[in-house]
């Protein structure tokens, strides 16, 4: 497993398994889960930065928005993973906003429990540590791709992008498991959902990949162009 790959692991479990209060003893008891309905914003840009949340279930989106009012989307995240962690970098007001996709429950964590088990636990603080170095590479990794690159190679190195961060080697082939939708990818790429559909299409045809609601099998990751 390659250390990007082994860090996206990590990302989307560990940290959750770690943090969440309801798995603390200490904490356990007077920790309360939050419900949010489809479409219902969880924080909104320039919200204050006072938690970090952990899905419990469900799919969150994060996003921003252009000067023009055109909307981002910069992530989507599900059961397991961990949004909002900028705040521990300083952050003191939201630079985008979190969005329910589908009804969820969300964990919280305010700041001070957080540096509580930071203090008591310095493990968990490199993993913070690179947990954040991440999301900022990433987040880079996909401004390059939407400034400098054409839809249909946002579109490939999206589906490399994921292979390497939580795809499963099965014989030569490559394994995604995934919950995204055609709009999602093309939400995340900056492309329509038509041409994302129309790409797919024409991977799938060359043999190149295969895919259904779940999942996408990368034939040859090394001839995917």
């Amino acid at each position: 497993m390659t250390n990007t790959a082994a860090l996206w692991y990590f990302e989307s479990v560990n940290l959750y398994n770690t943090l969440c209060p309801h798995k603390v003893k200490a904490m356990a008891g007077k920790h309360t889960f939050l419900q949010f309905k489809r479409d219902q914003f969880i924080y909104f840009l320039e919200d204050k930065a006072t938690h970090i949340y952990m899905i419990v279930n469900g799919r969150v989106k994060i996003g921003h928005y252009l000067d023009d009012g055109k909307e981002i989307t910069t992530a989507i995240l599900t059961t397991g993973e961990i949004f909002g962690e900028l705040a521990l970098a300083g952050e003191e007001k939201r630079r985008d906003f979190a969005q329910a996709m589908e009804d969820c429950t969300i964990c919280p964590l305010n700041l001070d429990e957080m540096k509580a088990l930071m203090y008591e636990n310095r493990e968990l603080s490199f993993k913070m540590l690179k947990f954040v170095g991440l999301r900022l590479m990433k987040l880079e990794r996909k401004l390059e791709m939407l400034v400098f690159k054409d839809a249909r190679t946002r579109v490939i190195e999206f589906i490399k992008d994921a292979a390497a961060w939580k795809g499963k080697k099965v014989g030569y082939e490559t394994l995604i498991q995934t919950k995204l939708t055609h709009q999602d990818i093309a939400s995340l790429t900056g492309t329509s959902r038509q041409t994302v559909t129309t790409i797919l299409n024409d991977l799938k045809e060359k043999n190149m990949i295969n895919f259904d609601r779940k999942r996408i099998l990368i034939r040859d990751l090394e001839a995917l162009k």
